[in-house]
């Protein structure tokens, strides 16, 4: 059969994989590669999903496999004319197929698949969704030295695996170097030297980008892996002052001032950075810092990275700087929504070329569907990240079948849904956009919904008026609902309760996220099983990241040392308001009513006042059950003056948190009148809220409770 002929000619090229010498260097053609573990792959394994991106050597697209035992994974597709790979000859003992499998480093885009069909060469890789490091820093990040250290530190380890398996890079600049969902890095493309597909492209795709080139690259004397310590100069030079070190006005320019120019150094850079980029811009490869015998120790030893732990770094445990906004699980039954935003005519749907239905023949497809119509109607007036998201002509109710309503809000309306493909439920929440820009709602749920306690984000859809937000089902009702209902509670089950939730909102502090409108029933269950797992933080419609005045997100080290106190303070009110949030749940959870609000009868200007005063009541009644600890806890999470407020981490340092499994197991006796509490929950914050409006002078330290 034709496949068969097809299936035995691809057989023959994995043999016809002779090395071509050059002087010392071999290149070696990469033909085919199976995953360890799995079965060969061929084309018909994979659905081709969308078009990602296009390269000067060809289209990248995102794949998912249909069979196997990784059936379901999506992985990035490049297809090229052909690969071959530069490596030192005496590193070279083993099978030249080998090298690959040997390319398995944490730093380092993993190439799953090779295949070639028709004289094309298809890599199979991870698809990582962070984008590339520079324009997410460039466009989204103020950073600092100390940031910048961390890239540089992983992507000297990243380099150095290559070199000891004599693979030269020969190309790192800025786009190969991308992001994973948690911000490590990944470096790509290494050591390919890529032909165009695309025949009139060519004279493109050979002239790479000059700027990151050795001068002994550009005036080609041949090369060794000290090249790459050079172009690692000219990515960290940029990546601290946001300009090239040698750039003209045209190619030619830029390569005299390769070979020639004195470099300029700035001097707000640090005498460490200084001494660095000194030592990596030595124009005789041989003295450049990394082309010792020592290798890429030298560079490690450098008083720059003086503070960088390098095996805890290998392991991935320190914490990047940023985490790309990237966050949907695998399982998602859509695109990621930096590529729906592609415009259709990149879409696999229509062939990328004219010799497409060749180049594909093999692959199943999936049309996305799109009308120009549509799509004209819907750029108007959206804002950028909700522009990255579905933009496609599937309406919302063509993918979802609406149920009832589950809440209503002032901006929002909350209903069940159920997804028409995989008949799963989920609950969309349908933003007014001309009431309410969901932006930074939509940009924290993408970053950290991956986090086990916070609502997962499944999918977004933007009709132009409306903006749909799909989630997870909160299967399990409003925390406080199910506890107060509970008749048999301890405080060892409060203190799971309230350490699993504070962790949560330690998480988004720590990552300058705060949520400001914690109340009980944005705290709820995603399923009727009531183990603390099951918690989920909902409903980030006030939730507020902390940006510079530039609008850019801010590192942590960057906030640490460059931000304005009054920025910090604001930033410190709210995450006191988060805390006092929680400290009103921990009261009602133990007594089973709330501190501020006794009932239904209360007017606004009562709960206020109590508010106002701090006053609260913490002995008698209910709390003749209650230990000494848990009141201590709910004392100073409940302070009056913000500042004296605990934090999310003394909160979590708490005895009353820490020794959870020392404390008693008997039930609390509580206040038995969940309804009258909800009403009285629900009267302690709108009343805070509306206070805030209207009062802005009479008492300031309420008006810094929230």
């Amino acid at each position: 059969s034709n496949m068969g002929l097809r299936k035995k000619a691809w057989e023959l090229l994995i043999f016809v994989n002779s090395p071509i010498e050059e002087g010392s260097i071999k290149e070696i053609a990469i033909t085919h590669h199976v995953k360890e573990g799995h079965e060969k792959a061929d084309p018909s394994q994979f659905e081709l999903l969308k078009v990602l991106g296009q390269g000067s050597f060809g289209k990248v697209f995102l794949v998912k496999k249909i069979s196997g035992s990784d059936a379901r994974q999506l992985y990035a597709m490049k297809v090229l004319k052909k690969a071959t790979l530069k490596v030192r000859d005496r590193v070279r003992t083993k099978m030249e197929r080998d090298i690959l499998v040997e390319v398995n480093h944490p730093f380092i885009v993993k190439l799953h698949y090779a295949f070639q069909t028709e004289g094309k060469l298809y890599l199979i890789l991870d698809f990582l969704r962070g984008g590339d490091l520079f324009t997410r820093l460039s466009k989204e990040v103020m950073f600092t030295e100390d940031d910048v250290k961390f890239y540089l530190a992983e992507l000297a380890l990243a380099l150095d695996h290559l070199h000891s398996l004599g693979i030269i890079y020969r190309d790192l600049k800025p786009e190969n170097i991308l992001l994973d969902e948690e911000g490590h890095i990944k470096l790509t493309d290494f050591g390919l030297s890529k032909e165009s597909i695309d025949h009139e492209k060519k004279a493109y795709s050979f002239c790479g980008t000059v700027e990151y080139m050795a001068p002994e690259v550009v005036n080609r004397r041949g090369h060794t892996q000290s090249a790459d310590w050079w172009s690692f100069g000219v990515l960290m030079f940029e990546m601290l002052t946001g300009t090239l070190p040698f750039q003209g006005k045209d190619r030619k320019e830029t390569m005299t001032m390769i070979l020639k120019a004195k470099l300029g150094m700035p001097q707000f850079l640090s005498p460490e950075a200084q001494s660095l980029l000194r030592m990596l811009f030595k124009r005789n490869p041989a003295n450049r810092l990394g082309a010792g015998p020592d290798g890429v120790e030298e560079i490690k030893r450098h008083a720059f990275f003086s503070r960088i732990d390098w095996n805890k770094l290998y392991r991935r445990e320190i914490h990047p700087p940023f985490k790309p906004a990237t966050g949907r699980p695998e399982d998602t039954f859509y695109f990621d929504p930096e590529f729906t935003a592609k415009t259709p005519k990149d879409s696999p749907g229509i062939p990328p070329s004219a010799n497409a239905h060749q180049l594909f023949r093999g692959f199943s497809f999936v049309a996305i569907a799109s009308d120009d119509e549509s799509q004209a109607m819907q750029t108007v007036g959206v804002h950028s990240i909700v522009q990255q998201l579905h933009r496609n002509s599937i309406q919302f109710t063509d993918g979802y079948e609406v149920k009832e309503d589950i809440g209503v809000g002032s901006y929002s309306i909350c209903k069940r849904c159920i997804h028409k493909a995989s008949n799963m439920e989920y609950a969309v929440k349908i933003i007014d956009k001309s009431k309410r820009d969901p932006t930074e709602e939509i940009e924290i749920l993408l970053r950290y919904g991956q986090h086990p306690n916070i609502i997962t984000l499944k999918d977004v859809y933007d009709d132009g008026k409306y903006v749909y937000v799909v989630t997870e089902l909160m299967k399990g009702g409003e925390l406080l609902d199910k506890i107060l209902r509970q008749k048999f509670f301890s405080e060892r089950e409060a203190s799971a309760v309230l350490f699993t939730i504070t962790k949560t909102v330690e998480y988004l502090h720590a990552q300058g996220v705060v949520h400001r409108d914690l109340k009980p029933s944005n705290i709820l269950y995603v399923d009727e099983s009531g183990n603390p797992e099951s918690i989920r933080i909902c409903d980030f419609g006030f939730a507020k990241q902390l940006r510079a005045e530039n609008g850019l997100l801010m590192t942590p080290c960057y906030t640490a040392n460059f931000v304005a106190p009054e920025v910090l303070k604001r930033q410190g009110y709210d995450a006191a308001c988060d805390i006092w949030s929680l400290g009103v749940l921990l009261y009602t959870m133990l007594t089973g009513y709330t501190p501020f609000a006794n009932g239904p009868d209360d007017t606004p200007e009562e709960i206020l006042a109590r508010i106002g005063s701090g006053k609260f009541s913490l002995s008698g009644g209910y709390w003749n059950s209650v230990s000494d600890t848990a009141k201590d806890l709910v004392s100073k999470m409940l302070h009056v003056d913000p500042h004296q407020r605990l934090t999310a981490a003394q909160v979590l340092s708490h005895p009353w948190i820490v020794h959870c499994d020392q404390l008693p197991q008997y039930q609390l006796n509580r206040q038995d009148a969940p309804h009258l509490v909800k009403v009285a929950v629900g009267l302690s914050y709108t009343g805070r809220l509306n206070f805030q409006k209207t009062t802005s002078i009479i008492l300031p330290i309420v008006k810094n409770v929230r």
